[in-house]
């Protein structure tokens, strides 16, 4: 930062001052000083021509009003923003409340103690309470509107300072010893702060001052000291929070009457004075830290003794109370802040973020990309890119440079081990040093490789692109210096200061005043320097012939590298210093392209030097960006920064140098001849390129063209070639209008003269596409058809790129663009309107396989398979089909289309769902894509799992049913395509229906497997069916047909069941059969048979085991003539010839029977 006094106001009388405040929100400067004076000033509010001007200092006052109503001296005046009331106070212990009403300020409340005298008022961050110290101990604490909230009194203490938390929950008390007493906000005592800066000091020492800056801008980084704490003897602290251990120590060895923090607690200033050279003459001084304890800056000022300061709103300007003086001084800030290809970054915190929000701002474009950087430690800027240093972790001391794009994009970053306090880039490289050493990092930017070549550089990266040198250190240029951090932690006499570099040399200032000067890009030491300054700041000419030094109080000296000058010994030395010297340089910038010419910013003028000589200064505080072609782009940062989030282009100004100017004026003057003499004297490729459009403008093409040449412009020599080309003037008036960009001037000489394709040409150059719409519209050609064409599918993609599409289908249907329109319709989710687009289509369009797969999307699979059959793309119809499971759809395709792959495609479904234990959903799609076999054989596999699980018989039953059925469908799918086939040779005829029967044969087998466990579990149910009822004969003929199904029905249930049906019967013997086989079954335990035994025993006492009846039908059975059909409704052998059979299952009943059912009892088809 730079600070400089500006301008001083007199109070009347000769009055002391006291004590001055300025209203941080609306400029208001109150001061007190003795015999109850108590003024309110304010300077004069800029401007918008003064702010575009770039001016900081408003001189002149706006506001200057004498407050009458204190008798004694003025103490302690304060201001409540928020409420926009003034509070002071005087020695006579009188509070007097002020508040604005028209313009003017009035008494609101007076409050009178008139025990003691007021030390110090503290409003809190809201404006809500005040609190007030007396001298005498009391305190009060108070509410806007003037209410008492609470009162204390502090016995024993004499108080003088007071300060509140940010958050209003703590207060601090400062005492007259030099103690400093924390207390909550309800005035009760919690604890004596720890004062680490009175460490090894004895006595008492008188506070200066107690500052706790609220955080009402934001913290310059995560965790910053905000708490000032500073004695009179100049011993200060800065603390985190109130209970901080580990505070920054200063000693500013100076005596101290006030401090305060900047509006963003970035800069602390401490008023008082030094010891002079006679004891009785004291030098005012104001010294400026950052909140880690650095020293920026000191400002001396004159005058007997400063007794208050007080910082403006924008913190640009301080207001210093000497005598009876107001002193102000402007102060110029180091901004974080660069500008590399029109794009100006710039870096500010927000109160509701812990990082700096940096902001690239493209000034061509008005466009702002902004990015969060975490500890930020400064901002470089170099041609097209830029380079963030930060810290890279608050508990490690390693940082980080970013290197970045114009938009804020990270390319590249490195991790370095050393505080980069000082950064310098160039083409090439970026060079960072802090006190002791510099690292080099030989950047690479891919401009136009693809991402694996990036890789690929990246991954070959050679060793020595990153290099470290000690300070101390002399490197030959030979490759030495690699990274090794060890040796850059040695500690220096003698720290580096400031850097600078350009492609072939790095300078590194020592604070003695020696310059280093060192080769790029192999570093070696070439030349040591002396300067008789430290440098703060250095800079390079275009050429690296001259260095610019910027010292810290603001001098700017030049030193001449090459020169080679005898010195008082008589010997032969390198380099000289320049005999210019300016003072109160805060900013100089070299011109790009002529190293005799620079800039320079001196208090609120802007200098530019010719070979050392001034020309008139120009008024302005912008910060200078870019200095080429005579002219110099300045952005007035501190006025973007009073709203950084919306930057304005008025704020970048462009001032044009003397010689540009006077060239101009020259030109206008006295004509293209007599002043190209004056360009031939003074020659610069800018003056030539205006001489050049000069010339175009009046269409002497002869000197336009050797103007051209001489600033080596090509462009400008083929438009002046062309131009010669054409026969008519008026034509030539036109295509200079629109090369000077002045295009509707352009369009009309073309209309004039009927060449409205012209008209319509540049337009298109220019994408003027609405207009060549009007411009069409207005007339009739053959070639009109295409261009509408062109004109509406340009418009569309206007506004398609804007994300208007339902605007953009408009004219994409004007302009036929079917490709478009598609994308557009699927944008906006109109899927008829797809659908109606798709069918409009002729087959084999190339549009429509994009249109089916926007349909697959979605999910739309009867659209998407009609657009991928009309472009005769069958197999993604399928596929589409398959991903949209609609498989029978799938496969109805398949066989319509032939395709052989289905088979593959089910299989591999079912083994997905099969894995996903859907055996149900597998079946059901096997059966769906007439997969019978597969179907009925999981079917089967169901029945049998269910069977062993022993589960409801019905149920069993049912599945097995289900599994014959899926085999009958199977069966009759085979002989349909047996019968299907066209009849070839004999032999191949012959060799398929074998081929046909082996696997019928293997089918049928298991379709019988099938109703056979549909016959055991159904007479199973049938016969306990007929137990139930009472059908005790039915129901023992049903049960002894099971024991021809023990490998289905587990033997014990079959043989149970027979028992009981026997013995229900009183067909002992059948029963006594029953239980000899229930007894020699080896499924049973040992306790489970000795249960059948004892139960055999108990009914064979009573009961002889021999069957008294017999039927015929035993002696039918007996005679073994084969095996008799079964009635699958009552379980008798049908003895008839006559008998009904289902046409599914091929299971008979009883002709009696038939009447009484409409379903086959078995499989329950349709009778």
């Amino acid at each position: 930062m730079f600070i400089y006094l500006c301008k001083k106001i007199a109070i009347p009388g000769n009055v002391r001052l006291r004590c001055i405040s300025w209203n941080k929100e609306e400029g208001f400067i109150a001061c007190g000083g003795e015999d109850g004076l108590l003024k309110v000033l304010r300077l004069e509010t800029q401007t918008d021509e003064a702010k575009i001007k770039g001016l900081a200092a408003p001189s002149n006052l706006s506001m200057n009003q004498t407050l009458e109503g204190h008798s004694g001296s003025v103490q302690v005046v304060t201001w409540n923003e928020q409420y926009h009331k003034l509070t002071t106070s005087d020695q006579n212990g009188l509070i007097i409340v002020w508040i604005i009403y028209k313009g003017a300020w009035y008494e609101e409340m007076i409050n009178n103690r008139n025990k003691s005298v007021v030390r110090s008022m503290s409003w809190n961050a809201d404006g809500q309470k005040i609190c007030i110290v007396y001298e005498d101990g009391a305190v009060i604490v108070g509410s806007v509107d003037g209410n008492r909230i609470w009162g204390k009194d502090l016995k024993g203490t004499h108080l003088c300072h007071v300060a509140w938390s940010s958050d209003s929950k703590v207060l601090l008390f400062g005492m007259a010893n030099g103690e400093i007493h924390i207390y909550d906000s309800n005035g009760n005592f919690i604890v004596k702060m720890k004062l680490s800066c009175l460490v090894n000091l004895t006595g008492t020492f008188r506070i200066a001052g107690i500052h706790w800056y609220h955080g009402t801008e934001g913290y310059v980084e995560p965790d910053c000291p905000c708490l000032a704490v500073c004695y009179e003897n100049g011993r200060c602290q800065i603390m985190r929070d109130e209970n901080d251990h580990n505070p920054v120590l200063i000693d500013t060895g100076m005596n101290v009457v006030c401090i305060q923090w900047n509006h963003c607690g970035s800069v602390l200033a401490l008023a008082g004075s030094l010891k002079g050279t006679s004891p009785d003459k004291d030098i005012n001084v104001v010294q400026f830290y950052t909140p880690f304890g650095e020293h920026l800056r000191t400002l001396k000022v004159p005058g007997k003794q400063i007794s208050a300061l007080s910082w403006e709103g924008g913190g640009l300007k301080i207001a210093l109370a000497v005598d009876s003086y107001i002193y102000f001084a402007n102060i110029r800030p180091d901004y974080k802040w660069g500008y590399c290809s029109n794009t100006v970054v710039y870096a500010y915190t927000r109160p509701d973020r812990p990082e700096y929000c940096v902001v690239f701002w493209d000034t061509k474009n008005n466009e702002k990309y902004v990015k969060y950087v975490k500890s930020l430690i400064s901002i470089t800027t170099y041609g097209d890119f830029c380079v963030l240093a930060t810290k890279a972790d608050e508990d490690q001391p390693q940082y980080v440079l970013v290197l970045c794009n114009s938009i804020g994009t990270p390319l590249d970053p490195k991790y370095i081990d050393i505080g980069p306090l000082f950064v310098t880039m160039t083409r090439t490289h970026v060079i960072a040093a802090s006190k002791e050493a510099f690292y080099i990092w030989q950047y690479r930017v891919a401009k136009k490789l693809t991402a694996m070549e990036i890789n690929q550089v990246a991954r070959t990266r050679k060793e020595g692109r990153e290099r470290i040198y000690h300070i101390d250190d002399t490197p030959s240029g030979s490759g030495d210096g690699h990274l090794d951090y060890s040796k850059a932690v040695e500690g220096t006499r003698d720290p580096i200061c400031a850097i600078t570099a350009s492609d072939k040399i790095l300078l590194v200032g020592r604070e003695s005043g020696t310059i280093h000067r060192y080769s790029l890009p192999n570093v070696g030491i070439i030349q040591k320097y002396t300067l008789n300054c430290r440098a703060h700041q250095l800079s390079l000419n275009c050429n690296s012939s001259r260095v610019a030094i910027i010292d810290l109080s603001g001098v700017l000296t030049f030193f001449d590298l090459d020169a080679r000058v005898t010195s008082s010994t008589g010997q032969q030395v390198i380099g000289e210093q320049l005999k210019l010297e300016r003072k109160d340089v805060w900013d100089m910038k070299w011109a790009k392209d002529n190293p005799d010419l620079f800039a320079v910013m001196e208090k609120t003028r802007m200098y530019v030097f010719r070979n050392l000589d001034p020309e008139e200064p120009i008024q302005t505080s912008g910060y200078i960006c870019n200095f080429e072609d005579l002219e110099i782009k300045s952005v007035l940062l501190d006025e973007i920064l009073k709203n950084p989030e919306r930057p304005n282009k008025d704020y970048i100004i462009n001032f044009e140098i003397r010689s540009l100017r006077d060239s101009r004026a020259l030109i206008e003057a006295v004509g293209i001849e007599e002043s190209s003499q004056f360009i031939e004297d003074n020659p610069h490729p800018r003056l030539w390129r205006l001489l050049a459009e000069a010339a175009l403008q009046k269409l002497d093409l002869q000197t336009a063209e050797q103007a051209f040449v001489r600033c080596k412009d090509y462009q400008g020599i083929k438009f002046v070639k062309r131009l010669g080309n054409l026969q008519s003037e008026s034509m030539q008036q036109a295509e200079v209008a629109a090369y000077f960009s002045r295009f509707e001037e352009a369009e009309r000489m073309y209309l004039d003269m009927d060449r409205r394709d012209l008209a319509i040409g540049l337009r298109i150059k220019l994408g003027d596409w609405f207009r060549v719409l009007q411009l069409l519209k207005t007339g009739s050609g053959d070639s009109d058809d295409a261009l509408l064409e062109q004109a509406h599918n340009a418009i569309g993609d206007y506004f398609a790129d804007r994300q208007k599409w339902l605007n953009a289908v408009q004219y994409y249907v004007q302009g036929r663009n079917q490709e478009r329109l598609a994308e557009c319709y699927y944008m906006l989710e109109d899927y008829q309107g797809l659908e109606n687009l798709a069918n409009s289509l002729p087959e084999n369009n190339k549009l429509l396989p994009d249109i089916a797969h926007m349909f697959v999307r979605v999910g739309m699979c009867e659209q998407a398979v009609s657009a991928f059959l009309k472009c005769n793309r069958p197999k993604d119809a399928v596929d589409t089909c398959v991903h949209l499971n609609q498989w029978n759809k799938a496969v109805e395709l398949a066989k319509n289309h032939n395709m052989k792959e289905i088979g593959s495609l089910l299989a591999r479904y079912a083994t997905h769902l099969l894995e996903k234990n859907k055996i149900l959903d597998a079946i059901e799609l096997y059966r769906k894509a007439n997969y019978f076999f597969e179907a009925a054989k999981l079917m089967f596999k169901i029945a049998d799992e269910e069977a062993k699980k022993r589960t409801k018989p019905l149920r069993v039953k049912k599945l097995y049913v289900l599994s014959a059925l899926l085999m009958e469908q199977c069966h009759e799918q085979m002989q349909n395509a047996q019968r299907g086939k066209v009849k070839g040779s004999e032999t191949a005829s012959a060799l398929a229906g074998l081929l046909e029967e082996d696997v019928l044969s293997s089918t049928n087998r298991f379709a019988d497997n099938a109703w056979r466990g549909a016959e055991a579990y159904h007479f199973f149910i049938l016969a306990q069916r007929q137990l139930y009822k009472g059908s005790v004969d039915a129901a023992l003929k049903t049960a002894l047909h099971l024991r021809d199904y023990e490998d289905i029905i587990p033997a014990v249930e079959i043989y149970s069941l027979l028992a009981v049906c026997a013995c229900a019967n009183r067909a002992f013997d059948t029963c006594s059969k029953a239980f000899v086989k229930l007894e020699s079954l080896e499924t049973l335990s040992q306790e489970q048979r000795q249960q059948y035994e004892d139960l055999a025993l108990e009914i064979f006492t009573r009961h002889c085991p021999k069957n008294n009846k017999k039927t015929d039908l035993d002696d039918v059975l007996e005679s073994g003539d084969g095996k008799l059909p079964v009635c699958v409704a009552t379980g008798d052998p049908i003895l008839e010839y006559r008998f009904w059979m289902c046409s599914v299952c091929k299971h008979c009943m009883k002709a009696k029977e038939r009447s009484n059912y409409n379903f086959c009892p078995l499989c329950h088809c349709s009778a």
